[in-house]
């Protein structure tokens, strides 16, 4: 059987309607709510390689846009707006998937969206959140202001995080990390950027790189659900 990606629409209150990619494999096991980051939408050569590679992992994904990325706007939303999306994407998950593990994040930008929503008001169904790539602090601006409300998160946490990230010093992401204690899980990727990449230096290419944060993020998952 073929994997199909049905293109969806999303009303977000008092933002209008999103577009949204729901991609699910015949032999899916869990769905995960994928918001992308600042820069870049849904469909993004990154987001759809991660999609894919999900897919191909038997895990579901319902991609969607922000408001001011579905405007074609560079300036991303007010948090309020952008929490508004991350709980309507949900409630769409739940709805269209509603016999599969639900799960939440993104990359950078839509992953701190994502854990800032769950922590002012607890996602319905949600069993973990997954971050590619945690935004903790802007590039050269060393802080760990922006992990401050991951305390008020009390669902499972994956962080998916490479080693070279500038916008996440393991110094000041890894403290942050132990105060959260069991809830959270670091998965650290060797010599990979925020996107990933990796210097040809490093032995491996882009594509091992992203295998080994796939795999992680499924077996992370996999274990989440085994729990229930």
């Amino acid at each position: 059987m073929t994997t199909d990606t049905q293109s969806l629409k999303i009303e977000v209150e008092h933002a209008g309607a999103v577009s949204a990619l729901l991609l699910r494999p015949p032999q899916a096991r869990a769905i995960y709510v994928f918001a992308h980051g600042a820069g870049a939408g849904m469909t993004h050569a990154s987001m759809e390689v991660i999609a894919a590679g999900l897919a191909a992992r038997g895990i579901a994904t319902l991609r969607y846009q922000f408001p001011y990325m579905e405007k074609g706007s560079k300036r991303p939303d007010p948090p309020g707006v952008a929490h508004a999306a991350v709980r309507a994407a949900v409630a769409e998950a739940a709805q269209r998937c509603a016999d599969l593990p639900l799960f939440a994040g993104g990359k950078s930008f839509g992953g701190r969206m994502t854990s800032q929503a769950q922590a002012i008001k607890p996602l319905a169904g949600v069993r973990g959140l997954v971050f590619l790539a945690f935004p903790l602090h802007p590039a050269g601006k060393p802080s760990s202001e922006r992990a401050t409300h991951l305390a008020d998160v009390q669902i499972p946490m994956l962080f998916l995080q490479g080693t070279r990230d500038a916008l996440a010093e393991l110094k000041l992401l890894e403290p942050v990390l132990k105060e959260l204690g069991s809830l959270a899980t670091l998965h650290l990727v060797k010599e990979a950027d925020h996107s990933f990449h990796v210097l040809a230096r490093s032995g491996r290419n882009d594509r091992e790189v992203m295998d080994e944060v796939l795999d992680a993020f499924a077996a992370w998952v996999d274990s989440i659900v085994r729990q229930a």
